[in-house]
Order: structure tokens, then C-alpha cells, then sequence
């Protein structure tokens, strides 16, 4: 018997942002850091559409009893509200520090694992037992003979606070969001989230994917690149390029260069090439001896890749961004933000204005966020208003003072100004 060093109700303290479906995409991820590449979700509700049994299966390397302590004791004085991190740069190791074991309060009261593990006298099994009302207390007890012929885990919950309903309605969405863009990244090994037997369906949120070469014309590489727009945002993850290396492994992640974008052009870039087999992710610009004796970021085949990439999200954004400023203007027109004009030589002005906004929108969607109907009735009024004194042009000034904007945007929205006053 073994306890945590804080109480039950601390824990749950800290984990209070927790909600039953990350609490459940939490388990999962425990098994791909253990190097699973399958993970099986089985559930099974009664006549009443209550949930009687859920199991979450891996076959990882399972859990060393001899590690328990670090899988099972992750808190000590502190009850500070956390959220478990998500890696930086590389996609392993979602789940380190241990504490999403503890979150199966939030749709379960009881969670037992049962693993299988490699010791140096051969595999080994062991049953750890824990409950909602003790989370500072588990049970483990290690089995005198292996339970599976390979190495993996077993979480089973049981007195489920959760319905048959809730697991179709909302988790399997939330679980098709939180790890479409993962089961993409690693499409070649084959990793699959099953769900009583059938694969979760990651691409039902893929609006978008294209393959492309880009090669290096000074060299003899080459970049095969899988770019995907998604339909709905990847929770935690954010727009990235994930680079991999020959055998399919990824070596690095890093934001796209449209990530912190006001809009919703939710994307992933994978890109593939032997290139990366020996790369140092490491800032080498000033970096010679990186150069000298292994590729990095100075490399010149790295920086073509990342200016070819770079104009070509850009160019699958802009109709995107298009499309939905001209449904925002739909919008305005509906909500009536739109100035009355009183005669017909001033209702020219209004596919003038039109046009503008939607222009604007397709180059800089952050100045229309975030905006109630006033706001929105102001800003587009006093668009208007510039129209008719013919100073479209001043509008880059005006914009300055509400948004900041590098070179290359205000050069383009002086240009989309003169065009259009």
C-alpha cells in the first residue's frame, strides 16, 4: 500500500480543468508514450444507456514496478491548478509527468491497471488499484506469473459516471480532434485508436490535403511534404511543420510561420526526407562547426525548404481567407452594420466597401476579431466615411494605431487601399 503526498481533494484541485473526454484522451496518450502503436477503446452501456465498463488497451512496454513511485506519486506539497504541458518540439513523451492517471475521477470512480512489463528475469505483470475517493492512495500488487505473452496495459474503470451517449456524442469527436493530427504524423508506422474494434476515423476532419515535392535545386535532396488544412481546431497543438527523417521518424516540430494568425486556418505540414537523418535542430547561424560536420538550420537546403513552405501555406490561406470574408460580410449585411445609403448614386459606394473589407479580411482577418455589433458598425462606418474623402490611402495609418503590422503587411494593405478608393 503506498500513498501520494497530498490529499484526494488537493488532487482534484489540481486537476479541476479536467473534463471526462481529455481525461480519457489522457490515457491514450499514456499508452503512445510507452511506444504503443495501437491503442484499443472498448465500452459496453446497459439497457438504460449507461456506460457498465470501459478498458483502454496499449501495447506499450507497460508500467516497471520498480518505476511506480514516478508513475504514481507525481504530487507533493503544491495544489496549484495545472494542466498537463504539451512538448515543445517533439511529439514523444506527452504525458511524462504521470498526473493524467489520476484524472479518471472525472468520469469514473474506480480504475485498475493491469500490466505487463520486461524485467531482466523475463516479462513480469502486476495490478495497481486506485478510487475516485482516495486518489492519494493506490494498491499495487505484482502478480507471480506474466498475464500476456507481450508487454502492454490494461486500464479498466468501473461505476462509470458517463452515458453510452456522451461517449458517441462527445468523446469520440473530442478524441478525432486531439489526435488526428498524431495518427497523420505517424500514418507509416501504422498507429491506430480503435474503438470497440473499429479504427477512429482521423481524416473525417481533414478538409484539405495535398502531397508535393520540393527540391533543392543546388542539391540533390528532396522534401516530400503532406500539407493538411483541418476542419476544426487540434485542441492543444496548434499549426506546426513536423520534420521526419528516412525511417519515418520525427526528429523535430516547430510552429508554422501562420500559427499565431487571428483566423481559423487550422494546419499541419509533414515533411519527409532522408535530409533530416543527421540535423541539428539547434539555432546554427553562427553555429560553423554545426555546418561543418552535420546539417542545420543554416544549411541552405533547410532555408529554401522553409521559404518554399512558407509561400506556399500562404497561398492555400488566402482563398480560405477569401471565402470567409465574404461570408463575414453576408453577416454584416444580416446584422445590419452596413450605413444606409439613401440614393442610388450612393449605393455604389456599398460593392466598393464590400470588396475592401473582404480584401482586407483575406490579408489581416486579426482586425475583424473580437468585435461586438457597435464595434463592428463603427469600423465599417468609418471605412465608409474614408471612401467618400477619397483618403482610402490614410487607412494604413489609421490601422497602425489598432494592430501592429510588419513591412509586408503594410505594403500590401497600401496597395489593396489605392486600389480600391
Amino acid at each position: 500500500m503506498s500513498n501520494v503526498n497530498i490529499t484526494s481533494k488537493g488532487i482534484k484541485r489540481i486537476l479541476k480543468r479536467y473534463n471526462a473526454e481529455q481525461a480519457i484522451a489522457e490515457y491514450i496518450w499514456n499508452g503512445f508514450d510507452a511506444r504503443a502503436n495501437t491503442i484499443n477503446i472498448r465500452y459496453k452501456a446497459n439497457a438504460l444507456g449507461k456506460l457498465d465498463f470501459l478498458e483502454v488497451n496499449d501495447n506499450g512496454y507497460g508500467i516497471d514496478f520498480n518505476e511506480l513511485k514516478s508513475k504514481f506519486e507525481p504530487f507533493y506539497e503544491s495544489e496549484k491548478t495545472i494542466e498537463i504541458a504539451v512538448p515543445a518540439n517533439t511529439s514523444v513523451m506527452h504525458g511524462k509527468n504521470g498526473v493524467g492517471r489520476m484524472t479518471f475521477f472525472t468520469f469514473a470512480h474506480d480504475a485498475a491497471w493491469l500490466t505487463t512489463f520486461s524485467s531482466p528475469e523475463g516479462l513480469r505483470s502486476g495490478e495497481i488499484r486506485m478510487s475516485a475517493e482516495r486518489l492519494n492512495h493506490y494498491e499495487p500488487s505484482q502478480l507471480t506469473v506474466p498475464m500476456a505473452e507481450e508487454t502492454g496495459t490494461s486500464v479498466t474503470f468501473r461505476n462509470l459516471l458517463i452515458s453510452e451517449a456522451y461517449m458517441q456524442d462527445v468523446v469520440i469527436p473530442f478524441l478525432v480532434e486531439e489526435f488526428c493530427w498524431f495518427l497523420e504524423l505517424n500514418s507509416p508506422k501504422e498507429y491506430r485508436i480503435l474503438i470497440n474494434g473499429e479504427a477512429l476515423d482521423h481524416t473525417i476532419n481533414i478538409a484539405e490535403k495535398e502531397s508535393l515535392i520540393i527540391p533543392d535545386e543546388t542539391s540533390d535532396t528532396v522534401f516530400r511534404v503532406v500539407y493538411i488544412q483541418w476542419k476544426k481546431a487540434l485542441h492543444r497543438e496548434l499549426s506546426k511543420y513536423y520534420f521526419i527523417d528516412s525511417r519515418y521518424n520525427e526528429v523535430y516540430k516547430d510552429f508554422t510561420t501562420l500559427n499565431k494568425k487571428a483566423d481559423d486556418f487550422f494546419h499541419s505540414v509533414y515533411i519527409t526526407s532522408d535530409f533530416f537523418d543527421d540535423f541539428s535542430f539547434k539555432n546554427g547561424d553562427n553555429d560553423q562547426q554545426e555546418v561543418l560536420f552535420g546539417r542545420s538550420k543554416a544549411a541552405p537546403e533547410y532555408r529554401h525548404l522553409i521559404k518554399e513552405l512558407g509561400k506556399y501555406i500562404q497561398a492555400r490561406r488566402r482563398p480560405y481567407l477569401r471565402a470567409f470574408g465574404a461570408k463575414m460580410v453576408d453577416r454584416f449585411e444580416a446584422d445590419g452594420i452596413f450605413p444606409t445609403y439613401p440614393n442610388d448614386s450612393e449605393k455604389l459606394r456599398k460593392p466598393v466597401l464590400e470588396e475592401m473589407l473582404i480584401s482586407l479580411y483575406e490579408k489581416e482577418p486579426k482586425l475583424f476579431t473580437n468585435l461586438n455589433t457597435d464595434q463592428r458598425k463603427l469600423f465599417v462606418r468609418m471605412f465608409d466615411l474614408l471612401l467618400i474623402s477619397g483618403e482610402a490611402d490614410k487607412l494604413v495609418t489609421l490601422l497602425e494605431g489598432i494592430t501592429e503590422l510588419d513591412d509586408e503587411e503594410r505594403i500590401e494593405l497600401t496597395a489593396l487601399f489605392v486600389k480600391t478608393a
